[in-house]
């Protein structure tokens, strides 16, 4: 079994601030036993407005919250999904000055950046109850490629916060291999109240796979609220750690020979009939 981490806090738009936070909750989660820690969605910074992330976006393997992220990453002697930071778009492209990728980047406990997957389904979307509108495609790219990761404590599968809306992409993550599926998010607190953690739950039971969600949680300079509840759930949709509100962490062990176990008795991922595969490019 391994301890595996998510880290919950409410992020800024200063993000010498925000990676000290984020360095003293690797600390406190990797002094309890993780050997793989989970960051939020938007760690790094959640601005005033949308557009301040472009300022911060780095060059994939190069910047000082990509140094920071492997620093940590091998002081703590731990592996590291990386949330989503915002990361350029190719030199070619033509919103190149506009837009940057919302980027999940892994880092194994050398430093070293092994993986990296770029939110596919951005949050595009009115809130009637709020009256709160996104539309992260007008800052975002979107990805296009399911990503699992090869590790030591079993094949991670890598969703970022709207993803957890789509399960087709959850049983693609499957069908590659996954075993553990990472959901750093940043859900409003409307929607989390609603639907947060019935999504979870249904995504870990209908693939028989631990979830790991790190949530952002709390009041933003923007205005904006996050709904937090952070949480880890068992290939059963048994909770076996959460926190509902304020910064820190949770953590459990990831027991892959129950998982085997419940995924050969209970053969649900056998008795597929139709195909899940993601839209061709």
């Amino acid at each position: 079994m391994t301890k595996i981490a998510a880290i919950q806090m409410a992020s800024g738009p200063n993000v010498s601030a925000n990676l000290i936070e984020v360095g003293r909750q690797i600390s406190n989660a990797a002094s309890a036993g993780a050997k793989l820690v989970v960051l939020p969605e938007s760690f790094a910074i959640m601005g005033l407005h949308d557009s301040d992330q472009l300022i911060v976006a780095e060059k994939e393997g190069t910047g000082p919250i990509q140094e920071f992220l492997s620093e940590q990453a091998k002081i703590n002697k731990i592996w590291l999904v990386a949330g989503t930071i915002p990361v350029k778009l190719e030199q070619n492209h033509t919103d190149y000055e506009n837009k940057a990728y919302a980027a999940c980047l892994v880092y194994n406990e050398q430093g070293e950046q092994v993986s990296r997957y770029d939110k596919i389904h951005l949050f595009d979307v009115h809130l009637e109850e709020s009256s709160e509108t996104y539309y992260e495609s007008e800052t975002l790219e979107a990805g296009n490629k399911a990503i699992v990761v090869d590790t030591p404590f079993g094949k991670v599968g890598l969703a970022i916060c709207f993803d957890l809306r789509f399960p087709e992409l959850f049983r693609q993550l499957i069908l590659q291999g996954a075993e553990v599926i990472v959901v750093p998010s940043a859900f409003t607190a409307i929607t989390g109240k609603a639907h947060w953690e019935v999504l979870l739950r249904a995504r870990a039971i209908e693939n028989l796979c631990y979830i790991i969600a790190s949530a952002q949680g709390g009041y933003h300079v923007s205005g904006r609220e996050t709904y937090g509840d952070s949480m880890i759930v068992d290939p059963w949709g048994v909770i076996l750690d959460r926190l509902p509100q304020g910064s820190g962490y949770v953590i459990a062990d990831i027991d892959l020979e129950r998982l085997i176990n419940i995924r050969r008795s209970f053969p649900v991922l056998k008795n597929r009939k139709i195909p899940c595969l993601l839209p061709k490019e």
